[in-house]
């Protein structure tokens, strides 16, 4: 029933910039809440940024001052803009979300996910 789909990875060079996509179904009308992990392959997934259903962030120390997520209701998703990126920024983007109210940035606190974009940051 609940659907995610990410869109927007692709490979960019060191200080570039790259927007995120994620679109949700499924969900209705309840409230909602939505993150981004990344993974890079043999290394354990990590929360990136993640967003309440009103609308209030939450970011990783590394993704202060360089990311932003936002949301995007009339797609019911979100969006991650990253800037100024980083060759260890490198890595599986995920998007992640569940019914309820906001908890933290733990994969264990989401029970919904996507595929995974890649993002390749070269130096």
């Amino acid at each position: 029933q609940v659907l995610l789909k990410e869109s927007g990875g692709g490979s960019v060079q060191a200080g570039g910039s790259l927007t995120l996509s994620c679109a949700a179904s499924g969900f209705g009308a309840s409230t909602v809440y939505m993150g981004w992990f990344r993974q890079v392959l043999g290394k354990e997934r990590e929360g990136v940024a993640g967003i309440d259903g009103d609308g209030r962030p939450t970011y990783a120390d590394y993704a202060k001052g360089r990311f932003t997520i936002s949301k995007d209701n009339a797609k019911n998703g979100m969006h991650l803009q990253m800037t100024n990126l980083k060759p260890e920024d490198t890595a599986m983007y995920y998007c992640a979300a569940d019914r309820g109210w906001w908890q933290s940035l733990r994969e264990s606190a989401f029970g919904y996910w996507g595929q995974g974009t890649q993002v390749t940051v070269s130096s």
